[in-house]
């Protein structure tokens, strides 16, 4: 099989294509005919070895994809010719993936490959702040930072899904009229509008809830737009540096900061994971939420996409067709 490997950390024109050995599935596993990869910015951070943890090298990158089943191991309740999307920590960018049957679920029928290979980790991300940790409510403020991103414009969706009034904040007018499109009901553009100032103006009181994937120097204005006992969620640093709160600001106003990582966030709190997942595929099979896809790459062109999204020209999802 085809498969694109890191053989080094570094930038992603180091990736290369190469042939590999076809996997084996063993118990609890199965071999996946990939037809589709999504990318995230993670993968980023992977190939350069500066996520939080670190994959030896070489190893094929790609944690989110869909496809076919072709061989199945013991204990496994999928069957070759089985429709599936499904995560593992790396393997995505290739012909074939193993896959733990616990990472996988069926594709509902009507959805096609692109879109179920785009939805799991955003749309968890996204619905874990929203649900779970924001507990967002129809009717309250939802400021989404890097609101064009993938886990931002999953956010402005679910969001919308929920009832809440959504508030995008992002880098352009490209970017913030493809949130208009997805329902959200207020936008700014943050590199060229104050985002404190903008926040109040549009929600009054201030923001009920921000779910920041960016960080950097969007954070902090944020933050001080929040309403009395608003809630701060950060899901990562897109913007390239990690941003220091002045506590003042959180004791003055009682405001919650909470931090939410989609890794380790089912082991934290099984019984929130298990219904959000529940309530999550149930949304995706009724066709009320689905991914925005952005742009598409051959498999060969998978360090072109990884360079796309590094350097945050991605508008939702960005996919490998393989």
């Amino acid at each position: 099989m085809r498969a694109i490997v890191c053989q080094q950390y570094g930038p992603p024109e180091d990736l290369v294509l190469q042939e590999l050995p076809d996997p084996t599935p063993g118990p609890g596993t199965m071999v996946v005919r990939v037809r589709a990869a999504a990318v995230n910015f993670p993968d980023v951070l992977m190939i350069d070895g500066k996520y939080q943890l670190k994959i030896p090298t070489p190893f094929t990158p790609g944690s989110e994809l869909s496809g076919d089943v072709i061989a199945v191991g013991d204990g496994v309740p999928f069957a070759p010719g089985d429709r599936v999307a499904g995560t593992s920590f790396v393997g995505g960018f290739a012909e074939q993936a193993l896959l733990p049957a616990a990472a996988a679920s069926a594709i509902p029928d009507g959805v096609d490959y692109a879109a179920a290979a785009g939805f799991g980790v955003t749309y968890r991300t996204a619905y874990h702040a929203l649900r779970s940790v924001a507990q967002v409510v129809q009717g309250d403020w939802v400021v989404v930072l890097g609101a064009a991103g993938g886990v931002g414009l999953a956010a402005v969706d679910l969001g919308v899904a929920m009832g809440a009034r959504v508030l995008a904040a992002a880098s352009s007018p490209e970017k913030l009229a493809v949130c208009t499109e997805r329902g959200a009901e207020a936008v700014i553009d943050y590199d060229r509008e104050d985002l404190k100032v903008r926040i109040r103006e549009i929600t009054g009181d201030g923001a009920q809830a921000v779910l920041d994937p960016v960080g950097g120097r969007y954070a902090e204005p944020a933050l001080r737009s929040l309403a009395r006992g608003g809630r701060f969620v950060t899901l990562g640093y897109a913007a390239g540096s990690i941003p220091a709160i002045p506590l003042n600001l959180v004791m003055l106003k009682g405001i919650t900061v909470q931090g939410m990582e989609i890794r380790t966030f089912a082991d934290d709190h099984p019984e929130y994971n298990e219904r959000d997942l529940t309530e999550l595929q149930r949304l995706f099979a009724e066709g009320r939420v689905s991914p925005y896809i952005g742009a598409r790459f051959p498999l060969a062109e998978t360090a072109a996409a990884l360079r796309y999204v590094a350097d945050r020209k991605a508008i939702g999802k960005i996919i490998i067709d393989v």
